[in-house]
């Protein structure tokens, strides 16, 4: 067993990296744990995070590490947290090295959950190929970069109605692609064609492509319907695994149930960003979140510390 330390952050990107710096800014002797597989590894470019647009999220986040391992009491190592369990005075943390990092067994009085979510997108042939350059899910993100583009949006969820409207803020020329899954009713199909947006039900079988440009869409009945770009709609998934034994409240999409200070079920056991419901958000709203739970997190420990005297 290693130190113990005042806090652990399962989690290296904008949540959990603003946390360890307003934890660690706070006295706190802070570990943050990072598989190193963000959801945003395809995406050239981030925007609309303030003094660092366009910049690539994994640059923002290696920029993050640097801020946070450049104070004493803190330390970011690349790690997948295997389980935490509850122990007199706090939590035990275990996790696995990667990248030639070792392995991590450590006590600690609280624990900051803010790691990503996992990402699988319909299975459409090539589609990877095309995602974080032509192809994106986060139209808030990047909409502004394909504004006037002939686009399609693609989703198998229920909110694929929703997204096409959204994705209407930056082009007149939009097609909505269930791709044989996401049910779109005679009402929904009517309000978007009133914004000029087309539903297209038919399975999607590959992207197509010249030189690395997206030119169009082919459907498994060979038909090619052109587009220039678009939005994918991926299902998210939380992979919560070792926080089993806790039991911490869920929501039906299984992510962390918290309250608007960023507490879990579990006394000691904190949650921000993605892994809270919505869900996927922009990395600056993550970031924000961090701070906001990292001054909870210092309010119940001094307070804490208060009644024990």
């Amino acid at each position: 067993m290693t130190a113990p330390v005042d806090v652990v952050v399962v989690g290296g990107g904008p949540a959990g990296l603003s946390a360890a710096l307003n934890l660690v800014r706070a006295r706190q002797r802070v570990l943050v744990l990072d598989g190193n597989r963000p959801r945003n590894a395809a995406t050239l470019h981030s925007h609309g995070f303030l003094t660092r647009d366009g910049i690539s999220p994994l640059e923002l986040r290696r920029m993050g590490r640097d801020e946070v391992t450049s104070y004493a009491d803190a330390d970011v190592q690349f790690a997948l947290v295997d389980s935490v369990t509850a122990v007199d005075g706090g939590f035990r943390v275990t996790a696995s090295g990667v990248r030639g990092a070792p392995d991590r067994d450590v006590t600690t009085t609280r624990v900051l959950v803010a790691a990503g979510l996992r990402e699988t997108l319909p299975a459409i042939g090539n589609l990877r190929a095309y995602y974080g350059t032509a192809l994106h899910s986060c139209y808030e993100c990047d909409g502004y970069e394909k504004a006037g583009e002939a686009l399609g949006v693609i989703g198998e969820t229920d909110d694929l109605v929703e997204r096409a409207l959204m994705v209407a803020l930056w082009s007149d020329d939009i097609i909505a692609f269930t791709n044989g899954v996401a049910t779109v009713t005679d009402d929904n199909e009517r309000m978007l064609a009133a914004r000029g947006i087309r539903v297209e039900r038919r399975v999607v079988a590959e992207i197509v492509g010249d030189r690395g440009e997206l030119t169009g869409l082919r459907l498994e009945d060979g038909e090619v319907v052109p587009r220039t770009a678009g939005f994918v709609r991926p299902r998210w998934t939380a992979a919560l695994d070792y926080l089993g034994a806790l039991g911490a409240d869920t929501d039906e999409d299984g992510l962390l149930i918290v309250d608007a200070a960023g507490r879990t079920s579990i006394p000691g056991l904190y949650a921000a960003g993605d892994i809270t419901p919505p869900g996927p958000e922009q990395l600056i709203v993550a970031a924000g979140e961090g701070a906001q739970v990292s001054a909870t997190i210092i309010r119940d420990t001094v307070f804490a510390e208060a009644r024990s005297i």
